[in-house]
């Protein structure tokens, strides 16, 4: 049971992380360059930014300033599916190793954040956490539009949600 807000924070980055790397996992092998909005990232260009936001954010945050200016190590993209899991998983690795060493009481300190100021608690759990939520939603619809079946997240998945209307209905 986590015992302060970094524990519970790492306890809940690793369980997103377990469901990020399901959803990589998801993405039909042959749909790397699917793109449904012309002007949008592709499959493997979002499935990507997942890492980017662990790298570049957990970069800045342990050097002091998020800048975006120079890339961490492992953040070039992978080019097939296959290696985009293994690729987040390496970051994150790399991501969990540099906020080792963050306090609790480091938690307040603002520190500048491209243009602005934000405290490492809501860099975090905000520019990192939730950024990287968001994008996971948006890379679920599109592996299901690419034709691959996401898996369950925060509750079943259609697919799932079907097999449980089944057995209610067998039961009745």
């Amino acid at each position: 049971m986590p015992t302060n807000e970094l524990d519970r924070f790492r306890k809940v980055w690793e369980m997103e992380t377990d469901w990020t790397t399901k959803l990589l996992e998801a993405i039909p092998a042959d749909r790397y360059d699917f793109r449904p909005d012309a002007q949008g990232r592709s499959l493997g260009e979002l499935a990507w930014h997942l890492a980017e936001v662990e790298g570049y954010t957990s970069d800045g945050v342990s050097k002091g300033a998020v800048t975006f200016q120079d890339a961490p190590p492992n953040m070039k993209r992978p080019r097939e599916v296959k290696q985009l899991a293994p690729g987040f998983r390496q970051v994150h690795k790399d991501a969990v190793a540099r906020l080792a060493n963050l306090k609790e009481s480091d938690l307040d300190r603002e520190i500048p954040f491209a243009d602005r100021r934000f405290t490492i608690r809501d860099i975090i759990w905000g520019a990192m956490l939730a950024h990287l939520t968001h994008h996971r939603g948006q890379l679920s619809l599109m592996v299901r539009l690419a034709g691959g079946t996401p898996p369950p997240i925060y509750g079943p998945n259609r697919e799932e949600m079907a097999k449980m209307r089944e057995r209610v209905a067998t039961k009745v």
